[in-house]
């Protein structure tokens, strides 16, 4: 008996976006594991399907002499049954015979048969779905709030075919949502689980700022303006670096769009996140001076090439506003160049200690190093204790060379510090900077009419007054006498602590006639 199963076959394609030969190959499967409830194998069943998606199911059986050799009912059938079936029938040949599965099957093979089906279609379905969405990670998607767990404030949203997942932690602190509510939200991860496919979602990454954008801004969509870097603070602000690849189009005034149409609807989509387009400059100062947006930086100092360490300078207006509230802006600013930016006003730049800078800009300059490497402070040590540093600061030891020359006396006698925090410091000292030995130059050498010696050290050390004078203005000049290194020759003066020629270490010593 065949059984029409077009209506049905359309319909699971249609309710559960299923291919036609998946399902076919459950019904197959369905009827097979009936038949094996029934018959106890399965080896020579045969389901067929016809071009109007009839489906039937037969048994292959031989024929026998039933009279001379006996008749196995699973296997075997005897000539005269088979003649009633096909008069042309012989023995040794095989016949198909038609299985009525409404008359062959007991209950509890078709409760088997339905138990396979149901399983199998989960199966396609959630194989099915898994491929779909697994090619949409990274893609936006709009679904419909369902409800939320008391528990982890985990979100359920309807995305038609299935049901996504919104976790607390991808929820922006602005929003709050209600039954029904529309979400839109990026696919961040698909996964198989045992009651079927999980989509995750996510309203925080920066991915999903940047889908926005590029269906909201044609020239971010066809690649003319390209987004160098996001970053952000869920529910609170975002930074976005764009270049464009055609000089005549801007690449800032193509994200906002005419009277800021199209920045705004992201903006609305965000729930009020502040965004703050700017343009990207390969050249470092110009990237940090825009980085720091909305502030007008007046000056971008580069302290440390190497380590990405600068200095932003402005006005005492626009200190609050480049630093933001609670350091958020700096704090993003910092991310979306790379660098590690520190922002002081005028009268702070012009107060504070620029000798380390200096230093630190002459080294990269001259590829020269002080006894200390690029740390000479025990302030600049990585992970020092600052109640360490507060405490000999008030004992007048700044730099680190002052607290090497303490005596152990000296040490344990310093107020406010214990034994452990000195080996701590040693420690630290030992990890991180370079000591180089001084050794004393045997005998004094006398130069000039004035009774000046100097000794030798082989220590290298940095001379940066014309450094300084060059970045922080010019100061008078005063003549001085020059005299002659000990080591190479070459001219030096007795403001200098090296020589400029072969760097040796210099000190004058003065006798009294």
């Amino acid at each position: 008996m065949a059984i029409n199963m077009s209506e049905v076959i359309l319909q699971l394609m249609h309710d559960r976006s299923m291919p036609e030969d998946l399902i076919l190959r459950t019904i197959e499967e369905t009827l097979l594991a009936a038949y094996k409830r029934r018959f106890g194998s399965v080896e020579n069943a045969i389901v067929r399907f016809n071009d109007e998606r009839e489906v039937s199911i037969h048994a292959k059986k031989k024929i026998v002499n039933g009279e001379e050799d006996g008749v196995d009912p699973l296997w075997e059938i005897d000539i005269m049954d088979a003649r009633e079936l096909n008069p042309d029938a012989e023995v040794g040949d095989e016949i198909l015979i038609e299985i009525d599965p409404m008359k062959e099957f007991d209950r509890l093979s078709v409760q088997i048969g339905k138990q396979t089906a149901r399983q199998s279609l989960r199966e396609i379905q959630k194989d099915s779905l898994y491929s779909e969405y697994r090619d949409k990670v990274g893609e936006l998607i709009i679904g419909y709030y369902q409800r939320e767990r008391e528990r982890n404030g985990t979100i359920y949203v309807d995305l038609g075919k299935m049901e996504g997942i919104l976790p607390r932690k991808y929820q922006s602190p602005r929003e709050s949502y209600h039954v029904n509510d529309r979400i839109k939200a990026l696919i961040t991860e698909v996964n198989k689980t045992p009651s079927g496919c999980q989509v995750v979602l996510s309203r925080t990454h920066t991915d999903f700022v940047r889908g926005l954008f590029e269906q909201e801004v044609p020239e971010i969509y066809d690649k003319t303006v390209e987004i160098h870097k996001i970053v952000r603070e869920p529910g609170y602000r975002t930074k976005l670096a764009v270049y464009s690849n055609r000089e005549e189009v801007d690449p800032v005034g193509a994200c906002v769009g005419p009277k800021g149409g199209r920045i705004q609807t992201v903006i609305k989509e965000l729930e009020g996140e502040k965004i703050d387009v700017l343009k990207y400059d390969p050249d470092p100062r110009r990237f940090i001076k825009n980085a720091l947006s909305p502030a007008e930086v007046r000056d971008v100092i580069i302290l440390d090439e190497s380590k990405h360490q600068a200095l932003a300078v402005v006005s005492d207006s626009q200190l609050s506003l480049a630093i933001g509230k609670q350091g958020l802006n700096v704090r993003l600013a910092n991310r979306l160049v790379d660098w590690n930016i520190d922002v002081k006003t005028d009268a702070q730049f012009a107060e504070m200690d620029v000798a380390t800078e200096s230093r630190r800009a002459v080294s990269a300059l001259f590829g020269e190093t002080d006894n200390y490497g690029e740390i000479s402070r025990i302030s600049e040590l990585p992970g020092v204790d600052q109640a360490v540093v507060k405490a000999l600061l008030a004992n007048g030891t700044d730099f680190i060379q002052d607290f090497l020359e303490l005596s152990e006396e000296d040490m344990r006698n310093l107020p406010n510090i214990n034994v452990e925090q000195l080996d701590t410091l040693r420690k630290l000292i030992d990890e991180y900077v370079v000591l180089v030995e001084e050794e004393e130059e045997e005998g004094a050498r006398e130069y000039g009419a004035g009774n000046a010696s100097e000794t030798a050290e082989t220590g290298v050390g940095e001379n940066v007054a014309e450094l300084e004078t060059a970045i922080f203005g010019s100061a008078e000049i005063e003549e001085v006498e020059e005299y002659e290194c000990p080591e190479c020759g070459a001219k030096i003066t007795l403001d200098m602590t090296n020589c400029p020629n072969c760097g040796i270490g210099l000190s004058f010593e003065f006798e009294d006639e």
